[in-house]
């Protein structure tokens, strides 16, 4: 496979795809084999939807010279992604964590993007075959990239910073995610410290929180640069922090108030602030940035349905985002209060005991009105008249038909698979 003449003809299109569905003109399809289809068979669909050039590692559905075959095409798109990275040579910054990575990737594009021309990764496309596609799509235009990496065991930051040599890395934070992959809590700040391990061995920089103590610990031999709240030895101090029900942060005098639920988006925005700074935008950009950003995509959206007040937070849950959610929305309900949490995935053998956790946070809550959809919370079902337990959405669902909802407060927290935002079509 000769790279360098792959990325001769790259240079020549002007996208990557893997899905003829979303083909472009003029583009580079590469045929990638999935658990459920082999993309070899697209070739002819491919070049016929306008692809330039088709890489195949089935030479059966060899066509033309515009067919590129190649020992295993997902191979030749991290190859080629890390090829392209090198000879573009533009700065990286790198962020991955247990919970944020995409809402603080997108504060940090907004912040930047005031002074540079930046790009980063597309929704969540973070894994293997994510920070490739995201790699490719930086051009000799792009003056900063920000590629978001996850994980769900152990070695895999550390492959996507192989590819991806970042400058720069921001960890958000070490917390119960994708337990069943990365063996415990424990594994996970190994797993997440892996960036950590590439950037002291190349002698790059990170970004610290210093109200995280682990991220304190782990990146002790490492050049840095820091935020905290109230912390005078930090290189950008954060004051004054709110949260009513938007989250309003104090900086350099100046006050900014986001568009961000909860206190835990706080450190998200803090992040922001640090790695504007570090790359010299001016503090009157940085406070337009942050100010302007709304989320989308069901997280953590502030919404309002007939008499209701709806927090939307539906996008993925584990058991430390979903604590802080549920804390948060506590704290900030004033009238009648209804929490409708779907189960958690991925946590393997302590599944069981985090959803059993959850369901015995809101024990004493008794002014609160608990919906637990899923099998995970159904196994866990306990006898209460504020709690409704239910196996599926299904089942959930012609509940909510017989419910009256209104004049309430509503926080719907899930896992991306549970697909909670169904809920607004019944409430």
């Amino acid at each position: 496979m000769d790279i360098k003449y792959i990325h001769t003809l790259f240079l020549k299109c002007t996208s990557v795809s893997i899905d003829t569905r979303k083909i472009e003109s003029n583009s580079l399809f590469i045929a990638i084999k999935g658990d459920r289809f082999d993309a070899n068979t697209f070739t002819k669909t491919a070049l016929e939807k306008g692809a330039n050039y088709v890489i195949i590692d089935d030479e059966s559905h060899f066509i033309d010279e515009r067919t590129i075959v190649v020992e295993n095409s997902l191979v030749a798109l991290q190859e080629l992604a890390k090829y392209h990275r090198g000879y573009l040579k533009l700065p990286i910054i790198a962020l991955t964590g247990s919970n944020g990575k995409t809402t603080t990737k997108e504060l940090i594009n907004a912040v930047l993007s005031k002074k540079f021309r930046t790009k980063s990764t597309v929704g969540n496309l973070n894994n293997h075959i994510g920070v490739p596609l995201t790699l490719l799509s930086f051009t000799l235009e792009t003056e900063v990239g920000i590629v978001e990496m996850g994980a769900n065991h152990q070695k895999e930051i550390e492959f996507l910073c192989e590819l991806a040599t970042p400058d720069y890395g921001y960890i958000t934070n070490f917390g119960k995610a994708h337990l069943e992959g990365f063996g415990g809590v424990d594994g996970v700040i190994k797993g997440k410290s892996e960036m950590y391990h590439y950037l002291s061995g190349n002698e790059k920089l990170a970004f610290i929180n210093l109200e995280d103590p682990i991220q304190v610990e782990k990146s002790a031999s490492l050049k840095s640069y820091t935020f905290g709240l109230n912390k005078l030895n930090a290189d950008i101090n954060i004051t004054n922090i709110k949260a009513n029900p938007f989250v309003e942060i104090t900086y350099s005098a100046k006050v900014i108030k986001s568009h961000l639920i909860g206190l835990y988006n706080a450190n998200n925005i803090n992040a922001a602030i640090c790695i504007g700074v570090y790359f010299g935008v001016a503090d009157g950009d940085i406070k337009e940035a942050l100010q302007s950003y709304v989320p989308e995509n069901n997280r953590s959206q502030l919404m309002t349905k007939g008499t209701n007040q709806i927090i939307l937070d539906a996008y993925n849950a584990n058991p430390s985002s979903m604590a802080v959610a549920i804390e948060n929305f506590l704290q900030l309900a004033q009238s009648g209060k209804v929490v409708i949490l779907g189960d958690m995935f991925e946590l393997g053998q302590e599944s069981h005991d985090e959803h059993e956790a959850v369901v015995e946070s809101l024990a004493n809550r008794k002014e609160v009105r608990c919906y637990f959809v899923g099998s995970e919370f159904y196994a866990n079902k306990v006898e209460q008249d504020n709690f409704y337990f239910f196996e599926s959405f299904e089942a959930f669902s012609e509940s909510l038909l017989k419910d009256s909802f209104e004049n309430n407060s509503i926080l719907i927290k899930g896992s991306r698979g549970m697909a909670l935002e169904r809920t607004l079509d019944f409430i």
